[in-house]
C-alpha cells in the first residue's frame, strides 16, 4: 500500500514540475525592490546623457544650485594662469587632463590606452620607488607618483606612454574559444631623467556614480566582511586597506580608488585635482612641479585672499555634486535569463566579494542618504586577483596582486554612456566575459566554475551583469 502512495506522490510532483512555467520562476526569484540599487534614491535614467549624471531625488534648492555649479566645474576645461577666467585657471604646469570629464566623460568610465597611443581618455600611469604602509607609495624624486604626459606652454611634459598587446588564446571546456589581451606598457621621451626600476601601475578612470553612498558607509560595515586569514575556509580572504587620512591626520579605512587607497570622497577628489590637473587644494596645497623647475617663478591660479587654486568654497560645490550623483535602476530585472543569471552569480560565489547589501551610516554632507540600503556589488576590500592582473606595485597595505573589489552598479550602462565596454583597472578586458576570465587568485574557483557552465548559462550570467 505504501508503495502505491509513493508512486502517486511522484506522479503529482512530476505533474507540478511540468506545469512550472517561466513566469512561476520569475515570480519566485524576483526580490521586491531589487532593481533599486540605492533604495528609493535610485533614478530611472538610461540614456547616454543622463544615466550617470543625475542627482538623487530630494535635493534642496541650495543643494541643486551647488550640484549645478559642481557639474559645470566637472565639465569645463581648466586653463593655465594667468587667464581672463579667475575661477578656472591654475592648470599644470604638468598634468594628465584639462577637465574632470576628460577622464570621466558624462560621469562615466575612461577609455584605456590603445596601440599607437590612440583612443585613450582617462588613462594614466602610477609610479613609485617603494611603499610605506603608513604613508603610502613613495614617489620618484624626479617624477613623483604619477607620470604627467601633458604640460603648459614652455614646460616639458614628463614623457609618453605606449602599449602593445599580447594575445592569449584559450578554450572553454565545451570547446568554445576565447581570446584575452595582455597589455605591455613602455615609457618613452622622458624629459626629466631615468625612471630606473620604478614600479608602474596603469589606471583608467572609473564611473563616478554612487560615490556619496560609498562615502557614507561606516568603517565597521566594511570590516564586517573582512576575513584576512580565511577563517571560514571559503578561499576568500578580503582585507581592508588602511590609508593615511589627511583631514583626520591618522590612518583610516580606504574606500576609493582601484586599491582602496583613498579614505574619503573629499580626499579622492582633491587628489585627482592635484595629480591629474596640477591644481592645489587645502588637502594637497603643494604645486605639482616638474623636477628642476622653480615653480615659485611660474604664475599660478591662486586668487587674492586664497591660498590654493581650488579653495574650500569652490571644492564644497564639487563635493555636493560628486556625493549626490545617483545610481540608475536596473533594467530587465524581471526577465527569465537575468533571474537565472542572478542565481548562477550566487552559486558561483561571486557574491562573496561582490556583496549586494549595505546600509549607509551618518553623513553630514547629505543627510538624505543616511540609513539607505544599497546594492553596490562590492565589499570594498582588497583581494588577491592572481599574477595575470598583478601590477606588482604596493599601495599602503595592498600588495602587487591585490585590488579593491570594483562596484558593479552601472556596469551594464557603460556602453550606452561611453560607447565602449573596456573593463578592469587598465581597460584590458574588452567585454564583461573577458573581465571574468581575467579573474584568478581568490577568484580562481569562481572563474573555473563559470567556465564549466554551458554556453546558455554563461550568457545568463552576462545578462544579469548587463542588468546592473
Amino acid at each position: 500500500m505504501k508503495s502505491i502512495y509513493f508512486i502517486l506522490l511522484i506522479f503529482i510532483l512530476s505533474c507540478q514540475s511540468d506545469n512550472f512555467s517561466d513566469q512561476d520562476y520569475i515570480d519566485l526569484n524576483y526580490e521586491l525592490g531589487e532593481e533599486n540599487l540605492v533604495g528609493y534614491l535610485s533614478i530611472e535614467a538610461f540614456t547616454a546623457d543622463k544615466a550617470f549624471g543625475r542627482g538623487i531625488p530630494e535635493l534642496s534648492d541650495e543643494e541643486l544650485a551647488f550640484f549645478g555649479v559642481g557639474n559645470a566645474m566637472f565639465d569645463q576645461s581648466w586653463v593655465s594662469s594667468p587667464a581672463t577666467t579667475t575661477s578656472r585657471d591654475g592648470l599644470g604646469p604638468i598634468f594628465n587632463a584639462r577637465a574632470c570629464s576628460a577622464c570621466h566623460l558624462r560621469d562615466g568610465r575612461g577609455k584605456p590606452l590603445l596601440e599607437n597611443s590612440a583612443g585613450s581618455e582617462g588613462f594614466l600611469l602610477r609610479l613609485s620607488s617603494g611603499n610605506n604602509e603608513i604613508t603610502g607609495p613613495i614617489g620618484l624624486s624626479n617624477y613623483g607618483d604619477q607620470l604627467q604626459d601633458d604640460s603648459n606652454l614652455g614646460i616639458e611634459k614628463e614623457g609618453d606612454i605606449n602599449v602593445n598587446f599580447e594575445i592569449i588564446s584559450g578554450e572553454y571546456p565545451d570547446g568554445t574559444p576565447y581570446e584575452l589581451r595582455k597589455p605591455n606598457y613602455t615609457i618613452s621621451n622622458l624629459n626629466y631623467g631615468s625612471i630606473g626600476h620604478a614600479q608602474q601601475s596603469p589606471r583608467v578612470g572609473q564611473q563616478v556614480i554612487g560615490l556619496g553612498f560609498i562615502d557614507a558607509l561606516s568603517d565597521q560595515s566594511i570590516l564586517n566582511n573582512e576575513d584576512i586569514y580565511d577563517a571560514n575556509g571559503d578561499g576568500i580572504s578580503g582585507k581592508a586597506n588602511r590609508v593615511w587620512n589627511i583631514r583626520e591626520n591618522k590612518t583610516t579605512i580606504g574606500k576609493f580608488g582601484w586599491k582602496a587607497n583613498q579614505p574619503t570622497l573629499e580626499q579622492q577628489v582633491s587628489a585627482a585635482f592635484n595629480g591629474d590637473m596640477g591644481l592645489t587644494t587645502t588637502l594637497f596645497p603643494n604645486e605639482n612641479c616638474p623636477d628642476g623647475v622653480d615653480c615659485s617663478k611660474l604664475s599660478n591660479g591662486i586668487n587674492e585672499g586664497d591660498t590654493v587654486e581650488v579653495p574650500d568654497k569652490q571644492l564644497s560645490r564639487m563635493m555636493v555634486y560628486q556625493a549626490s550623483i545617483s545610481v540608475p535602476k536596473r533594467r530587465d530585472f524581471k526577465t527569465l535569463d537575468v533571474l537565472k543569471g542572478k542565481q548562477l552569480f550566487k552559486d558561483l560565489a561571486c557574491v562573496s566579494c561582490h556583496i549586494d547589501n549595505f546600509v549607509t551610516s551618518n553623513y553630514t554632507l547629505l543627510p538624505q542618504i543616511e540609513q539607505v540600503t544599497i546594492r553596490p556589488y562590492s565589499d570594498f576590500l582588497l583581494h588577491d586577483m592572481g599574477e595575470g592582473m598583478a601590477d606588482n606595485r604596493a599601495d599602503f597595505l595592498a600588495n602587487g596582486n591585490e585590488w579593491r573589489t570594483q562596484p558593479l552598479w552601472g556596469i551594464g550602462l557603460i556602453e550606452e554612456v561611453n560607447n565602449h565596454t573596456f573593463l578592469l583597472h587598465d581597460g584590458r578586458a574588452r567585454t564583461m566575459e573577458e573581465a571574468i576570465l581575467w579573474h584568478a587568485g581568490e577568484a580562481e574557483t569562481s572563474k573555473t566554475n563559470f567556465m564549466n557552465l554551458n554556453k546558455e548559462e554563461r550568457q545568463q550570467v552576462l545578462s544579469f551583469l548587463k542588468s546592473l
